[in-house]
Order: C-alpha cells, then sequence, then structure tokens
C-alpha cells in the first residue's frame, strides 16, 4: 500500500478538556496539518515514523519530512474522542472526515517525551469501513496514472475478498506485499 496512504494526517477539533488532553489534541492537530518538514520528530516518535513510511532509522524521519511536505491525503476535518491518559502514555480515538482516512476512525498512542506528547503508534481502527479505505487508493492509483484501469479494479476486488481483520492488519502493519501479489494476479 502506497506509505501516503496511510501516512497520518490528523487534525483535531473540540475543546473544554483537561490540559493533557488539550495537548494531546494540539499534538494530534499540528501532525496532521503541518507542512513543516522539522514537526515529524517534534510530534511523532521515530517509532510511528517507521510503522508509517515502512522504513527505518533516519530514512524513516527523511521520508516523514517529505510526506509532511508534499502534504497530500490530509483530512477536512477530525474529531479526537476517548482520550485516556496513564501516567506517560495515552490513547485517543481519531475520526476522519476526507483524505486517505475519510470515514475511518484509528486509534493512536502516545507518549510524554520531555514534557510534550508525541504520537508513537497506530494501533488500530475503532471504526473501520474498508470501502472508504478502497476507494481512497484507488484515487491515489489513478493519480499515478501508470496503472492500468483494469488493474486498479482488479486489486480493489481482490481487496474486497479479505476478511476486515486481514485487511486492518494489512493497513496497520503497512504491508504492501499482498498488494503486490493482489497486483501480479491482474497483470
Amino acid at each position: 500500500m502506497p506509505a501516503g496512504l496511510l501516512a497520518l494526517a490528523l487534525a483535531a477539533c473540540g475543546g473544554g478538556s483537561s490540559g493533557g488532553e488539550q495537548q494531546i489534541e494540539t499534538t494530534i492537530a499540528t501532525s496532521a496539518t503541518s507542512t513543516d518538514p522539522a514537526d515529524c520528530a517534534k510530534y511523532t516518535t521515530l517509532k510511528f515514523m517507521e510503522q508509517m513510511t515502512s522504513t527505518q532509522g533516519a530514512q524513516a524521519e527523511k521520508a516523514c519530512e517529505e510526506e509532511t511536505e508534499e502534504a497530500e491525503g490530509k483530512p477536512e476535518s477530525v474529531a479526537v474522542s476517548n482520550i485516556e491518559i496513564e501516567g506517560e502514555e495515552a490513547s485517543a480515538d481519531v475520526a476522519f472526515e476526507g483524505g486517505n482516512f475519510n470515514g475511518q476512525t484509528l486509534t493512536v498512542a502516545l507518549v510524554e517525551e520531555g514534557g510534550a506528547w508525541k504520537l508513537n503508534e497506530l494501533t488500530g481502527f475503532a471504526n473501520f469501513d474498508p470501502e472508504k479505505l478502497i476507494g481512497a487508493l484507488v484515487a491515489q492509483l489513478k493519480a499515478a496514472a501508470s496503472v492500468k484501469p483494469r488493474v486498479i479494479t482488479c486489486i480493489a476486488e481482490g481487496l474486497r475478498q479479505l476478511d476486515e481483520s486481514q485487511f486492518e492488519e494489512l493497513v496497520i502493519n503497512q504491508e504492501t506485499q499482498p498488494i503486490v501479489e493482489i497486483a501480479k494476479s491482474c497483470e
């Protein structure tokens, strides 16, 4: 799956929360909306960057910076809910409207480092709509223009054959091999 699809574009809305919750919402909002490459290191951990880019170390940070600067696939808005803080760890659900994760609600884990909250890991889906995710992937593949329309249709059908838990795992773990295998069977 293209890294851009899984690039986490988060933005927050709402208010009236405690200081820690407000800091978490701000971290999510800034991570989502920023086009400043320096914000990758400021608002996300290396672990998060590695998960989202399927690369390691300095390569993950560079990929994050490039994706942040490109700003593709960002949502029109998100709603942050179910913030739970336990010491220096937290989690939150982020519902997306627009962008690559339109119609999805993702659960993210955060850690507090040096008094600042950082996104640490995408842990799952609180609400998963496979059809909307397939639609976003199809749009990305069409925009690439190098993939034939019949192959795009075939990939979408192949993804529809996965059960929901397989599809969620594929997205969370940035597993591109199943999509490559589907694409090869489509040629």
